[in-house]
C-alpha cells in the first residue's frame, strides 16, 4: 500500500474527533462524550493537539443542546488550553481561538479559567471582504448564540461581505470555508434573502461531505437557524 498519501495521525485524530462533534450534535445526547468516543483521553498528546484544532466546538453539543458537557470533555479541553497556548508570534486567528476555547469553558461550565481577556480586533476592520471571509472561517468555532465579542460585532457589521465570501468559497469549491462562513451567516441578521443560505448549506455539504469538519459547520448553522426560527 502506498503510504504517500496516508494522513498524519493529527489529521487522522482531528477527522475522528470531528466526527464525533456532528454526531453528538445529530443526537442531542447529553451523557455522551465526544472525546471518549474519539478514543481520546488527557494523557494522548495527539488526541490534545486535535482538540486544539478543533477548539472551542468540542462543547458545542452542549452549548446548542442546552445541556451540561462531559466531565471528560471538560477536562480534555483544558489540558488542550494549558498545553498548547499562543506562540508570541502566533497570528491573530490562533489568538482568537485561544480565547475562544477559553470563554467556551468559562461560559459553559463557570470554571474561572484565567487569561480570557479579549484580544484585539482591529486586524478585522479593514481587511478586504475576500480576506475578511477567510479569517472568519478559520474563526467559525466562535459563531455560537448568546456569545459576543468584538469578532462577531465585526462580522455583524459585514454581512454583506461575508455572503458576498460564500458564493465566492462555493464557486471555488472551498467547502470548508464556505461551510465555515455559512455557520457565521446563520448566526447574524441582515443576511439577503437572495443568497438562498438554506440550498447553499445543502449544497456544500453534499459537495464537502468527505470531511467532517464541513458537516459540523453545516449542522451548527441549521440547529442555530433552527433556534432563532422559534
Amino acid at each position: 500500500m502506498d503510504q504517500s498519501h496516508a494522513p498524519s495521525p493529527l489529521a487522522g485524530a482531528v477527522h475522528d474527533l470531528a466526527t464525533e462533534v456532528v454526531l453528538a450534535l445529530r443526537s442531542g445526547d447529553h451523557l455522551a462524550t465526544v472525546c471518549g468516543a474519539a478514543g481520546i483521553d488527557e494523557d494522548d498528546r495527539t488526541g490534545i493537539a486535535a482538540v486544539r484544532v478543533i477548539g472551542a466546538d468540542l462543547l458545542l453539543p452542549s452549548v446548542l443542546h442546552g445541556h451540561h458537557p462531559h466531565p471528560g470533555d471538560l477536562a480534555v479541553l483544558h489540558r488542550a488550553v494549558r498545553e498548547f497556548p499562543p506562540k508570541p508570534d502566533a497570528s491573530d486567528a490562533a489568538v482568537w481561538s485561544h480565547w475562544g476555547m477559553l470563554s467556551a469553558l468559562n461560559r459553559t461550565a463557570r470554571t474561572g479559567e484565567p487569561g480570557a481577556g479579549e484580544p484585539d480586533a482591529a486586524w478585522l476592520e479593514g481587511a478586504p471582504w475576500q480576506a475578511f471571509t477567510h479569517q472568519l472561517s478559520v474563526l467559525a468555532p466562535l459563531a455560537v448564540p448568546a456569545a459576543s465579542s468584538a469578532v462577531h460585532r465585526a462580522a455583524a457589521h459585514r454581512v454583506v461581505d461575508l455572503s458576498r465570501g460564500f458564493v465566492r468559497a462555493v464557486r471555488r469549491r472551498n467547502w470548508l470555508q464556505a461551510a465555515g462562513t455559512g455557520r457565521w451567516l446563520a448566526a447574524l441578521e441582515g443576511r439577503p434573502d437572495s443568497l438562498g443560505l438554506e440550498r447553499g448549506l445543502d449544497f456544500v455539504e453534499l459537495m464537502g461531505g468527505t470531511d467532517p469538519r464541513v458537516a459540523l459547520h453545516v449542522r451548527a448553522a441549521r440547529l442555530m437557524a433552527e433556534g432563532r426560527a422559534r
